[in-house]
């Protein structure tokens, strides 16, 4: 348990992010107590312009900052100075304080974080913004350097990752010279799942307990879908059907979903049109050739480990088989885009365990391939039932990380997209890779904030995009499928506010 004392709640939020990164799983208190190995104090004087950020560890406040950097040293050097506050910018303040932190975490607990202070979900969204404004990738590597204190390998990775997608946004999508940032694309949710996965903390409903009410539902999002088309217009970039996983949904039912789809959206026209196959447990050949007839250019399907006694205990209720014949049913139908997500960090798994799928997917050869790094959210199992899973061990690593990487290049995939969650095993980042030509745009357009994202259906989010002033507005819709039943009416209300 973690002590975080502060007399002004300013920064609270970026001190306790870099403290998860270094502590996961860690319970926080905010008051002090004799039992706290580790605490954090931090106090704003009165005329707020200095902040002094105290560490105290057993105890004690002086350590040796060993194999540091001429920047982490600088920074500790000046360990015992006030900071000095900026209202006009924060983001500077906010690094100037998390700089601070991070050199002495990194000296109590001997840890080097791959990607230092920065906690941020969109590293890429650094190098992206200073490439378009001119500044030299050399200068890019200094300012991640010196700023975060992140490793030159993530920011290699940053700027591949960054040439890779200004080269994608502008001609994909029509742009001249660049990319529409006047346009749109959809996202439509569907909060079912055969079952919920141990690890999961998303939006998802077991289909088998709903019964009628996935007509209600469809009913509440083809509302909501009606009112994008009327004033959205009907030519969205890209169409993303996710969930949950959209193929619980019975043949029949996925065949009005995407009917309602065809009759409202260009949907050939955009340019991808993605449906999440996702569990292999909810794909059938109907449905696969619901989804052929209706155009859908790119789909997933998501083994997230090949290891059959993982799979059994994180609550994937199929054999690693049946992904193999989904897989290859898919390709026999014409299926020329498939993605395979896998999930790196799952209890019980060690190098040898994610080597082993890694060599099974290879056999598959998949258009593109998404490496996740576990995240353990609150409200999923893995975390409020902790006592039951305490044998298991969660193991996550660089030599983990790096050999996914060397085996998603020698199976031809390049990264193109990448973005970071809170509370990661090893507080890696998650990697998508794929084929050259067959990236998901829409991957991109959602991490990189591009474009207006309008999102329907039950725990979605619209995020509007204010050109020229490099901002988003979000409209949330509720989360709870029965509320968005009865209140279809009110998220309707909030995309035109949103919109104005």
């Amino acid at each position: 348990m973690i002590g975080i004392l502060l007399n002004d709640n300013a920064y609270e939020q970026d001190i306790r992010e870099l403290l998860m990164a270094f502590f996961p799983g860690e319970d926080f208190v905010y008051e002090a107590a004799p039992a706290l190995e580790f605490c954090v104090s931090g106090i704003l004087n009165q005329e707020r312009t200095k902040f002094q950020l105290q560490v105290i560890f057993r105890g004690k406040r002086s350590w040796y900052l060993w194999d540091a950097t001429p920047a982490e040293k600088k920074e500790w050097d000046r360990f015992d100075e006030p900071i000095p506050v900026d209202y006009e910018n924060r983001t500077e303040t906010k690094n100037k304080i998390k700089r601070r932190l991070y050199v002495i975490l990194r000296a109590l607990t001997g840890r080097k974080m791959p990607w230092g202070s920065l906690t941020g979900i969109r590293p890429v969204k650094i190098a992206l913004t200073r490439l378009g404004q001119g500044m030299a990738e050399e200068e890019i590597q200094e300012y991640m350097k010196d700023t975060y204190f992140a490793s030159e390998e993530k920011i290699r990775l940053c700027l591949e990752i960054a040439r890779k997608e200004r080269a994608l946004l502008g001609p994909a999508l029509g742009g001249e010279g660049g990319f529409r940032h006047d346009g749109y694309s959809l996202y439509v949710g569907i909060p079912f799942c055969p079952t919920t996965c141990l690890y999961c903390s998303f939006t998802s409903y077991p289909i088998g307990k709903w019964g009628g009410r996935v007509q209600e539902y469809l009913a509440a999002l083809f509302q909501e879908l009606e009112y994008v088309a009327r004033t959205r217009g009907r030519r969205p970039s890209c169409v993303y059907v996710g969930g949950g996983t959209p193929t619980s949904l019975t043949a029949e039912d996925l065949e009005k979903l995407l009917d309602k789809l065809t009759v409202l959206f260009d949907c050939g026209g955009a340019g991808e049109f993605t449906v999440e196959a996702g569990r292999p447990d909810s794909i059938t050949g109907e449905k696969l050739k619901v989804l052929k007839k209706y155009g859908v250019s790119r789909i997933s399907i998501n083994p997230q480990t090949m290891n059959q006694k993982t799979l059994d205990l994180i609550g994937r209720c199929h054999k690693v088989e049946e992904v193999e014949a989904r897989f290859y049913l898919a390709r026999e139908l014409g299926f020329d885009n498939i993605n395979m997500d896998l999930i790196v960090g799952l209890p019980g798994e060690d190098l040898v365990d994610v080597q082993r799928t890694m060599d099974s997917l290879r056999e598959l050869s998949p258009d593109s391939l998404t490496v996740h790094c576990l995240a353990i959210k609150r409200a999923a199992r893995l975390n409020t039932m902790k006592e039951a899973y305490k044998d298991y061990k969660i193991v996550n690593s660089q030599g983990i990380v790096e050999m996914t990487a060397r085996y998603a290049r020698k199976m031809g995939l390049e990264p193109y997209y990448l973005y970071r969650q809170k509370n990661m095993a090893g507080n890696f980042e998650n990697v998508g890779y794929a084929l050259p030509g067959k990236e998901c745009l829409y991957n991109i357009l959602i991490m990189e904030e591009q474009q207006t994202i309008v999102g329907c259906g039950a725990g979605t989010t619209t995020k509007r995009l204010i050109p020229g002033e490099n901002r988003i507005e979000r409209a949330e819709t509720v989360k709870n499928v029965e509320q968005y039943i009865g209140r279809v009416g009110e998220m309707i209300e909030r995309k035109e506010r949103l919109f104005g």
